[in-house]
């Protein structure tokens, strides 16, 4: 029996297979990527490596076995996951993985907004395949907006379309830590955990909070969606994704993503990360 992590050496990933090889033996640690050249550095700690792509349903096949437990990281490609997500689903299927996880989305069937909903398809798919199965319920990552600072500096403002609204953010590295601790444990089948930080913040506060770090003069500036979308796209962004980007802004000024459920602290045994001490390590990298 192996953990198998698929997108391995994404940033989430990558984590995730740290946090693995703290608490079991590299030989049952299975990476699945895409590139084996980028993996390389996994193979060097005696992780196994399966080359496969999400995107080409026949190279799945033999990256999973009976018994064995998956966590599917969804896949970046907007627009592309939900067959990405059916072909990983199938495989596993087929094989008789013991245990499926998938990084999903905060609020799962009531996260109302554009970039939740290939999410929402890819779990119906994973519970009505039968498998035993963990929805991991990642909310919003400090990295979001901790490593975007440079227009934030810039230009003295933190823009948004968010309102007064309030995200309760955490660390990726909280979220690799709550996947490991599935893969690890026992007794999470059939469970859908809400995935958040322990306190919310508003773009105000943030704003005051980079001030504070910087000794800048830093303010919020709410601006309507349309002018995030005008901005993402004078930034170099498509203008679909830029569409999506805009509307989380609105589905946070909505409080879609400020829920405090406390189930991350309470899988990882710690609090979560401040998005203080995000920006801290920002800053001095």
């Amino acid at each position: 029996m192996s953990i198998v992590v698929t997108g391995a050496t994404g940033h989430l990933g990558r984590l995730v297979i740290d946090g693995l090889l703290e608490k079991v033996p590299a030989d049952r640690i299975t990476a699945v990527v895409r590139d084996a050249d980028k993996a390389a550095p996994l193979a060097a700690r005696g992780v196994t490596l399966k080359v496969a792509d999400y995107s080409r349903p026949e190279t799945l096949s033999g990256a999973f076995a009976a018994g064995d437990k998956v966590l599917l990281i969804s896949g970046s490609e907007v627009g592309q996951r939900v067959p990405q997500h059916q072909a990983v689903i199938d495989a596993a299927k087929a094989a008789g993985v013991a245990l499926f996880a998938y990084t999903s989305v905060l609020g799962g069937p009531d996260a109302d907004f554009t970039l939740a909903d290939e999410h929402k398809v890819t779990e119906r798919a994973i519970v009505e395949s039968g498998l035993p199965y963990v929805l991991l319920r990642n909310g919003w990552y400090n990295e979001n907006y901790t490593e975007r600072l440079a227009p934030v500096l810039e230009h003295g403002a933190v823009v948004a379309a968010a309102g007064e609204g309030r995200v309760a953010s955490a660390a990726r590295a909280d979220y690799a830590a709550a996947a490991v601790a599935v893969l690890t444990g026992e007794g999470h089948e059939n469970t859908a955990y809400e995935l958040s930080g322990d306190t919310a913040w508003s773009f105000a506060e943030y704003a005051a909070e980079i001030a504070r770090q910087t000794g800048k003069d830093i303010a919020y500036r709410a601006v309507s969606a349309d002018e995030v979308q005008t901005i993402l796209t004078g930034a170099g962004l498509p203008g679909p994704l830029a569409a999506i980007l805009a509307d989380v802004d609105t589905a946070i000024e909505r409080g879609l993503l400020a829920a405090t459920p406390g189930d991350l602290s309470r899988l990882t045994g710690r609090p979560t990360t401040p998005i203080a001490d995000s920006l801290a390590v920002t800053l001095k990298g």
